[in-house]
């Protein structure tokens, strides 16, 4: 059984993920559903989230080992773009180390979890309206009048931005890629380049979390968990790449508005079977 929970919190972990819907607020309220709980299962949410960090790894492989290659070379291109995804990996080391204690003592737990999914899905909604009234009604026309069309024309400034945005999904259920996403959109990114930064700056981030989240709690931690995490790990990467790849194909011809009122509808639902008592979640 415990197997099996692990593989049901890799699905929710990979399919969630890369969509603004908070991938660390599902894990939470599936967490709660399944009884799955205490401070080792909070270390495997946070651990396998390098399972779908892999997955983007593998799906941008050729582009990640041309930027070593070209580090490497000296190609301005390569070094600028892996500045960009440092610079905006700071902010979240700097306020995660701040104040992550103090977040999972209050914020794990599912009715923040659903506010955050309210008020989430009202910013989606409030940056898509803004980013129909700059470039119209077509998204293939939006893409080509953004201001930074593809993530090689991103500035210092413009990764610095995105990167203090991402901070905001320090909060559960803000969701790390809308906020990176939406974030740079408003910002006058293109939704394909805001999608494919929000992949790239994952790697650092999500991976740093899981390895200093699982160092940190090494005590707490045994052998006999290996197989869990293990399960949780290739689950997730498996679901996450088939993610990556849909939602690419997605934002070429689509908005994030239906996420929006997936967030409204879902938030709503735990709030109300909350407060009513209909479902006892666990914090």
């Amino acid at each position: 059984m415990l197997l099996l929970k692990a593989a049901v919190m890799g699905v929710v972990e990979g399919l969630t993920e890369f969509l603004p819907i908070s991938s660390t607020g599902h894990l939470i309220l599936a967490g709660s559903l399944l009884n799955f709980g205490g401070e080792t299962a909070k270390v495997f949410e946070i651990a396998i989230q390098t399972g779908a960090m892999f997955a983007v790894i593998w799906e941008y492989r050729q582009r990640l080992l041309g930027t070593v290659r070209g580090l490497g070379s000296g190609d301005p291109v390569a070094r600028r773009f892996a500045l960009n995804v440092v610079v905006a990996f700071i902010p979240a080391v700097v306020l995660g180390l701040a104040l992550g204690k103090t977040i999972k003592a209050h914020l794990f737990k599912p009715v923040p979890v659903a506010m955050a999914f309210i008020v989430g899905a009202l910013l989606i909604l409030w940056i898509e309206r803004i980013h129909r009234a700059r470039y119209g009604q077509s998204d293939t026309e939006g893409e080509r009048l953004a201001r930074v069309e593809t993530v090689d024309q991103m500035s210092g400034l413009d990764a610095l931005k995105v990167g203090l945005l991402q901070c905001l999904a320090l909060i559960p259920g803000t969701s790390r890629s809308g906020a990176t996403i939406m974030g740079a959109m408003l910002l006058g990114f293109s939704r394909k380049a805001a999608t494919e930064f929000s992949f790239y700056l994952g790697i650092p981030t999500l991976m740093g979390a899981g390895a200093y989240s699982v160092w940190k709690q090494r005590d707490a931690l045994y052998l006999h968990d290996l197989p869990m995490f293990a399960v949780g790990t290739v689950v997730a990467f498996a679901s996450a790449l088939l993610c990556i790849r849909w939602l690419i194909r997605y934002v070429s011809t689509h908005d994030f508005v239906p996420f929006a009122w997936y967030r409204l509808v879902f938030g709503a639902i735990v709030l109300v079977t909350a407060y009513t008592g209909w479902v006892e979640w666990v914090d």
